[in-house]
């Protein structure tokens, strides 16, 4: 089942946001949602405005997958994504796009499953913890899940 899926990413990293996009048109890799974000900037400088702008894209999405490169703990505005999406019962997954960058505080605290982009068999996965991630909120739970989770067998 196709899910509409906001991607939340550190904008050094919005290339990669792009690429995770464009799987979901490649044939030959077994990622089927519909992303949702921001890849193109909002034309203002008004954080409110902003701020409007992503909870819109939020609304409208199943789930949250957070791009974790090595400046992504330290933005505020991932930050607060996570935050919305929580906010708002929504799944969400951080996808590790490099090995040696922290995991955001937000992500840990609402206990996200952890895929790692670099891994074929977490690539695998995509779907499946979009899914989980999904399942997890959908059966009442308005708290974060248990316990973090690392994929990457």
């Amino acid at each position: 089942m196709t899910r509409r899926v906001f991607i939340s990413y550190q904008h050094d990293d919005q290339m990669k946001a792009r690429g995770l996009n464009l799987m979901t048109y490649n044939k030959d890799v077994n990622v089927d949602f519909t992303g949702r974000h921001l890849l193109d900037p909002v034309k203002s400088q008004d954080p409110d405005y902003i701020s409007r702008k992503i909870r819109e894209k939020i609304t409208g999405s199943s789930a949250m997958i957070v791009l974790i490169g090595k400046k992504t703990a330290q933005s505020d505005w991932v930050e607060k994504e996570v935050q919305w999406s929580q906010e708002q019962g929504k799944g969400v997954i951080g996808i590790r796009i490099d090995p040696d960058a922290p995991i955001p505080d937000g992500l840990t605290e609402y206990g996200a499953e952890i895929l790692n982009w670099y891994e074929p068999s977490d690539v695998d996965q995509f779907d499946d913890a979009i899914e989980r991630a999904i399942a997890a909120t959908s059966r009442g739970k308005s708290m974060p899940m248990n316990t973090p989770t690392t994929c990457g067998r």
